[in-house]
C-alpha cells in the first residue's frame, strides 16, 4: 500500500517514496539541505554565546508571497543528503560548540529527522533539539516529537484565515496553528541553563540559555497592528508567561514581490518595510498587557544583511566532494 504524506495540513495524501510530490515539494528519497552552520541570529537564548546549530531544510508547506528565505522554500538551493548524513551533520556541530540544535523549517522531513536523532544520539549527541517551524503543523505529528524535540521556536503568522489564505495558500493556518501549539506547550515546559560569557572588556556576564521552552515567533506586517495586537492577546490571554513571545519587526519586502505587483490580489503594503511608529505601538501594547517573556528588535534587523548564504556550508563532507 502507497505511503501517503499526511505531515501537515496539506494532506496531500501524495505517496513521496515513488517520487510523488505535494504542496511542499519534497520527496522520501533524500533530505535536501541549504546549509548547516552555528547561527548567531536567533532570540539570545537560543543563540547564545557560541551560536546555535542550524539546519536550513530545503521546500516548505507555506511558501508565503513575502517570504525571506525563498531560496530554500521552494527548493531552489540545497543539495540532497541521506538520514545519516543528517546525523553526522548534528554531531559535527556539536563538536563545533552549538548551544542546539536547530531544525529550520522541519515539517516535511519529520520522518527523516526522528531516524537521524534516533542515530545521532547513540552516537553521543546529547543537545537540546530546536523544531524551528513557521506553525503550520499537524497536532498529531507535534505528539510524534515527544522525547525528540526540546524547545519549539514557533511562527503565529496571522490573526485570521483571510489573511493566511492570501499570503500563504492556507484557509486553516489558524486552527492549526492553535492546536499544534497547545501540543508544543504541553510537552516543552520553560527551561533555562545559565553559562558565564566574557564581554569585549573581559567581564565574565552570566547568559540564559534555553534548554527546554517554547518561543513564539509572530513577524509583523505592515499594516498589521490589529492584526498583530490580536495575536498578541490572544497568546498571552492563554499561555500567559509560560512562553515566550518574540515580537520581530525585521520584515524586508525581497526582490521578488516587486515582480507580483501587476498580479491579482496583490497588497501594496508588503512593498514596504514596517514603520518604526507601527512597531513601537505593538511594543507598547505588550506591556500595557502584562507580557514579561518577550523578546523585541531594534530597526536594524529588517536587512537582507541577515539572511544567511544558502551555499551548502556544512551539508555536503569531504568524503562527498
Amino acid at each position: 500500500m502507497p505511503l501517503m504524506c499526511d505531515l501537515c495540513p496539506r494532506q496531500c495524501k501524495v505517496n513521496r517514496a515513488i517520487g510523488e510530490v505535494g504542496f511542499c515539494g519534497a520527496t522520501d528519497n533524500s533530505i535536501k539541505i541549504s546549509r548547516a552552520a552555528l547561527h548567531f541570529w536567533e532570540e539570545p537564548c537560543i543563540s547564545g554565546t557560541r551560536g546555535s546549530g542550524a539546519v536550513f531544510f530545503s521546500h516548505c508547506s507555506l511558501k508565503c508571497v513575502y517570504c525571506q528565505n525563498i531560496e530554500i522554500s521552494r527548493g531552489i538551493s540545497g543539495a540532497e543528503v541521506s538520514t545519516v548524513r543528517l546525523a553526522e551533520i548534528m554531531l559535527e556541530m556539536q563538536a563545533q560548540g552549538a548551544h542546539n540544535i536547530n531544525l529550520v523549517t522541519p515539517t516535511h522531513y519529520v520522518n527523516h529527522i526522528i531516524a537521524a536523532l534516533d542515530i545521532a544520539k547513540s552516537r553521543g549527541l546529547h543537545l537540546p533539539i530546536v523544531y524551528n517551524t513557521g506553525g503550520y503543523e499537524m497536532p498529531s505529528v507535534i505528539e510524534k516529537l515527544r522525547g525528540y524535540v526540546d524547545i519549539f521556536l514557533t511562527d503565529y503568522k496571522y490573526a485570521n484565515n483571510t489573511d493566511a489564505a492570501k499570503y500563504s495558500a492556507a484557509n486553516n493556518y489558524v486552527e492549526y496553528a492553535d492546536a499544534s501549539l497547545e501540543k508544543m506547550v504541553e510537552i516543552a515546559p520553560l527551561g533555562f541553563e545559565e553559562v558565564t560569557a566574557e564581554t569585549t572588556e573581559g567581564v565574565s556576564s552570566p547568559v540564559q540559555i534555553m534548554k527546554s521552552g517554547v518561543i513564539v515567533r509572530h513577524l509583523m506586517l505592515p499594516g498589521k497592528l490589529i492584526e498583530a495586537k490580536n495575536i498578541l492577546k490572544r497568546l498571552y490571554t492563554k499561555y500567559g508567561n509560560n512562553i515566550y513571545i518574540s515580537i520581530m519587526s525585521q520584515y524586508t519586502p525581497m526582490k521578488n514581490l516587486f515582480s507580483q505587483k501587476n498580479t491579482m490580489g496583490f497588497d501594496e503594503k508588503l512593498l514596504s518595510p514596517v514603520s518604526k511608529n507601527e512597531y513601537s505601538r505593538l511594543v507598547d501594547y505588550a506591556e500595557r498587557l502584562g507580557i514579561e517573556n518577550a523578546f523585541i528588535q531594534d530597526g536594524s534587523a529588517a536587512s537582507e544583511s541577515f539572511i544567511p548564504p544558502f551555499d551548502l556550508t556544512g551539508v555536503i563532507n569531504n568524503s562527498e566532494l
